[in-house]
């Protein structure tokens, strides 16, 4: 696993040597070109400005700010790069907090964190136990790609994660979904439902996590590719008529009964 910074934890007068890792593996994840369908070939993208309809080459492209429809402000390279914040480096831990004080909406990406060689072991060690026995997690801020981010760092297992988390301001207000309210639940049916939810919990290891519709893709490509009949992926069953919720969650308790 190939480090994608290097840097330091700095907690108090503790200073620690760590790495970054991404924890997402992109390589997993299946993409599609874009392919004229009479040749098959590649579709290429050419930039025309909307007045001119003319190609614009790279060179000429400029960042222009709408701070007003139709209406900008154009902001050259220069200006951009003056306002880049320099990396210095370091994490400074500025607070901590109960990670369950984090709503998870907040958080934006997730990286694994290991000490920078064995001299940064110790300490490394000392502030991942820390965190354990307290319960908390360390805020601080890091600058990835000339962008300085909030982060939140956790324990897990003999390593650390840090989560780049979202400004509030990035959030909008759930209050303003349409048709929430303080509706009245029936307290027969909110039996049933938590009778319902118990016999479905599990722990979270147990849950089956198989991407099905990546397996029946790779299926279908593998069939293309050794030029066998295509595979037919099975459609989702027809949306069933709404039933009463009481029969529903009897009927599911009852399934659910019958699996276990």
């Amino acid at each position: 696993m190939r480090s994608i910074w290097k840097g330091h934890i700095r907690f108090s007068l503790v200073n620690i040597p760590i790495q970054l890792f991404s924890a997402v593996e992109s390589k997993s994840n299946i993409s599609f070109k874009q392919l004229h369908g009479e040749d098959n070939g590649r579709i290429n993208y050419k930039k025309v400005c909307a007045d001119c309809e003319k190609e614009v080459p790279y060179g000429e492209i400029v960042k222009g700010y709408e701070y007003q429809p139709d209406q900008y402000v154009v902001l050259s390279k220069d200006e951009l790069e003056n306002i880049k914040l320099k990396s210095n480096k370091a994490i400074d831990i500025e607070a901590f907090v109960d990670v369950a004080d984090v709503h998870p909406s907040r958080y934006e990406a997730v990286y694994y964190v290991g000490p920078q060689g064995e001299v940064a072991q110790k300490t490394f060690s000392l502030f991942s136990q820390t965190l354990i026995k307290t319960g908390k997690a360390g805020i601080g801020r890091i600058i990835l790609r000339d962008r300085e981010d909030v982060c939140m760092i956790t324990p897990h297992g003999k390593g650390l994660i840090l989560y780049k988390l979202r400004y509030p301001e990035e959030l909008r207000d759930i209050e303003k979904v349409p048709d929430l309210g303080n509706t009245e639940v029936d307290e027969a049916q909110l039996q049933l439902a938590e009778t319902l939810v118990s016999s479905l919990t599990k722990t979270f290891d147990e849950v089956d996590f198989t991407d099905r519709y990546k397996e029946a893709l790779e299926e279908l490509v593998q069939t293309k590719v050794d030029g066998k009949e295509i595979v037919q992926i099975s459609e989702s069953e027809d949306e069933k008529p709404v039933v009463d919720i009481m029969d529903a969650l009897k009927a599911s308790i009852e399934q659910a009964k019958k699996a276990s």
